[in-house]
């Protein structure tokens, strides 16, 4: 389908030429967040008006009830992005989140009044070393007063734990968000903190790949395990989509969380034999990544489409190329500016619901092609 619409094309000119017009940009009258990106960076091109279209996509996922998801990648938290999370969660614009637990671990800093400062990308490294302080390019993070801080904090809810049986990773972010906010002196700095208040499910692909994980060999080595199971993470993550009416994505960056949210599809349809979804029907994504060098975090929607991730290779899917550092807090200004709250959906509090029905119709669906024979005998 060509830019004006139409299956097909005569091969005049005005088969093409039917788009707005695109005329000198009025700052003047668009001096809000929103107005801009209406006004100024729709009637623009390039990364611009894919910003604005962005925005706008995310918009239509709230308007149209869609179960977002947002998905965290680089480093947003230790550039202060819990303050745009947290407006986000509190007005019901995600409904659960997939993150690096790197984001997560730094986010629980600031509650507990552990320095995190900014800093500068041209300094001497091994003087930074010798001094104890960690760099995240221009973010300055103490090793004692902030690191090993935090590693405190992580072990004291890793210690309240039901460890008698296997848990997700939701389970144990529901509970450090809950102890931030009985503990901390600022929980309202952390957006674990308000995912927890809020039932928000908080997932991490890769447990074992951040300071989080690392802490939690403490308890595992020393006589009281720890039941993580990331398979569970896996499940209940399907059992949310396919609870769902309608499935959207924002996606920051890409890395694991991205493909962990977009497998959710293939998980019900290639593996559970659930036809009931078809693919996810928004796909916003924010990244620098480029697609020709064949990773994942740059493949495209249209790519998506041909594994039945994505509902349609084209419709409803928008990739914005530039710094989620600049982009994001527009887009979330946006949404939090044109469109009203939505209840919170609180899918922590129904994930053994949701995975129960999962589960009734995976084995009916299995047993009914057959599969079901197959798998019990292995």
């Amino acid at each position: 389908m060509h830019p004006c619409g139409k299956d097909k094309s005569d091969g005049s000119h005005g088969d093409f030429l039917g788009g707005r017009s695109i005329e000198p940009l009025q700052l003047s009258g668009n001096e809000t967040v929103a107005k801009m990106i209406d006004e100024v960076f729709a009637g623009s091109g390039f990364n611009g008006r894919r910003l604005a279209e962005g925005a706008q996509l995310y918009a239509k996922m709230l308007e149209e009830n869609a179960t977002v998801a947002l998905t965290i990648a680089g480093a947003m938290t230790p550039i202060g992005m819990s303050g745009v999370f947290i407006s986000l969660i509190e007005n019901g614009f995600v409904d659960f989140i997939i993150s690096t637990g790197a984001n997560l671990y730094h986010d629980l800093h600031r509650p507990f009044d552990f320095p995190m400062v900014q800093g500068s990308p041209d300094v001497d490294d091994n003087l930074l070393g010798d001094a104890g302080v960690a760099r995240i390019y221009d973010v300055f993070i103490g090793d004692d007063d902030t690191l090993m801080a935090t590693d405190k904090v992580i072990l004291e809810a890793a210690r309240t734990l039901d460890t008698t049986k296997p848990f997700s990773t939701a389970t144990l972010h529901h509970r450090l968000g809950q102890l931030v906010a009985e503990r901390a002196p600022h929980p309202e700095k952390s957006f674990v903190a308000a995912a927890a208040k809020h039932d928000v499910p908080i997932y991490t692909s890769s447990p074992g790949d951040s300071s989080i994980g690392m802490n939690l060999i403490v308890p595992h080595l020393f006589d009281a395990p720890v039941h993580l199971n990331p398979l569970l993470d896996v499940i209940e993550t399907a059992a949310i989509v396919r609870d769902a009416d309608r499935n959207g994505v924002v996606e920051i960056g890409g890395g694991s969380p991205k493909n962990f949210y977009l497998q959710t599809q293939p998980t019900l349809h290639q593996i559970l034999l659930d036809k009931s979804k078809g693919g996810h029907d928004y796909f916003l994504q924010l990244t620098t990544d480029s697609p020709q060098w064949g990773g994942l975090s740059g493949a495209t929607p249209s790519e998506a489409r041909s594994w039945g991730k994505l509902k349609d290779a084209h419709k409803n899917n928008v990739v914005v190329y530039s710094c989620a550092s600049i982009t994001f807090p527009l887009i979330a200004q946006y949404v939090l500016t044109r469109c009203k709250p939505r209840p919170q959906r609180r899918l922590f509090g129904r994930l053994d619901e949701m995975c129960d029905a999962l589960k009734k119709a995976g084995k009916r669906n299995l047993e009914a092609s057959g599969q079901m024979v197959e798998y019990r005998a292995i």
